[in-house]
């Protein structure tokens, strides 16, 4: 193998994106996932937004494209939202900022260049709480993504869906936690059959298989490889669900209740599951071979890179920058002889395999919106 390792720039949510580049090149790796999330939109877990999207054109593309071969690094961009549930004007602002990245992902050269545009899917939970609910979804899904994907394929562009069920994306007084479709296999083999396309596909991040108890390395076996593009980098610690079994998320009780009982119970929304979020080879091991993963893959002739995703307790969690790259740095390192040749300068990335991105696009192209799609 010699698979590009990458960094997901949610980590460097306070830092330009000329300043994550300087942190890329000391971490020692190849390229970068550049968040792009809306400045106005409602998360406030893990964002970042390092392009100008209200104001992109074929110039600022060209720059750009200039600015990361100065680097040697590769990019591809995302933002991650609800696009088919939550509040009604919200979910349009997050289809129609889909799509501006779609048409920022071709002026970069999309597909030519190997710029996708990662995003999530979400969950219509009006739809989900009735009968056959997830088949609804499922008809929501293709019903709002149809005419995306087919502009995305139009354009020369593939969008990937990450597979986090976004365990606490609601309140924790919800029974359950599944709030992004694309959170199982099924569900992204599904949706591949009501849309067709070759232009979507996926990021894999193993970690939330781990914590719902599944095998990363069997979903690898079961998952059409020419859909995969990226992995994301992401360690779990699983802890012990005794009380609450592995089947249901713990469930908010009334505190006194819970302490007279001695029954533990959630903190916060994202506390249901028990697990703790890290990253492989930086402050103990996690709940995954990851060698046998990466094996699976090669098996599996996987040739996308590995991107870091670092929300780590330990790293990007401590909101420490020293921390923060030690995360980068070690996980990079951890990776080094499972992904690059043995040099005498130990485990290299081959530069051979390095492509500088081109200048495909010639015109620019007008903002859409999925008003003047339908």
């Amino acid at each position: 193998m010699n698979n590009q390792i990458w960094i997901m720039t949610s980590a460097f949510d306070k830092l330009s994106l000329d300043d994550v580049i300087v942190k890329a090149q000391e971490a020692g790796v190849q390229g970068l996932d550049v968040c792009v999330f809306r400045r106005d939109g409602t998360r406030d877990d893990f964002v970042a937004t390092h392009l100008d999207y209200e104001n992109f054109g074929l110039d600022d593309a060209k720059e750009l494209l200039d600015r990361f071969n100065g680097a040697r690094l590769q990019l591809s961009i995302g933002a991650f939202d609800n696009l088919i549930g939550g509040d009604p004007a919200q979910r349009v602002k997050n289809q129609n900022h889909l799509l501006r990245l779609i048409r920022m992902a071709h002026l970069l050269g999309g597909d030519a260049n190997d710029v996708k545009v990662g995003t999530f899917v979400g969950y219509n939970h009006e739809l989900g709480n009735q009968e056959q609910g997830f088949q609804k979804n499922l008809e929501e899904y293709a019903r709002i993504f149809a005419p995306i994907i087919k502009y995305a394929e139009d354009l020369g562009v593939t969008v990937l869906y990450e597979n986090c069920p976004m365990e606490g994306w609601r309140s924790a007084g919800y029974t359950g936690t599944f709030n992004n479709l694309t959170g199982v296999l099924a569900a992204r083999k599904l949706m591949y059959e009501l849309i067709p396309s070759k232009a979507h596909g996926e990021i894999y991040d193993p970690s939330h298989d781990v914590w719902q108890h599944v095998d990363p390395g069997e979903v690898i076996q079961h998952t059409d490889i020419a859909r995969l593009h990226r992995i994301h980098v992401k360690a779990t610690r699983r802890g012990n669900n005794v009380h609450w079994g592995n089947m249901y998320p713990m469930q908010l009780v009334d505190t006194d209740l819970a302490k007279r009982a001695g029954v533990p119970t959630c903190s916060n929304e994202w506390d249901r599951h028990n697990y703790e979020a890290m990253l492989p080879g930086f402050g103990g091991s996690d709940s995954m071979d990851w060698r046998a993963f990466v094996n699976t893959l090669k098996e599996q002739n996987f040739t996308g890179p590995f991107e870091i995703e670092n929300e780590a307790a330990l790293s990007k969690g401590t909101g420490n920058m020293g921390a923060i790259m030690q995360g980068f740095k070690a996980t990079t390192l951890n990776l080094a002889p499972m992904l690059w040749e043995l040099t005498e300068a130990g485990y290299q990335y081959n530069v051979k395999d390095f492509r500088e991105l081109k200048q495909v696009a010639s015109k620019d192209i007008p903002v859409v919106t999925m008003e003047e799609l339908s």
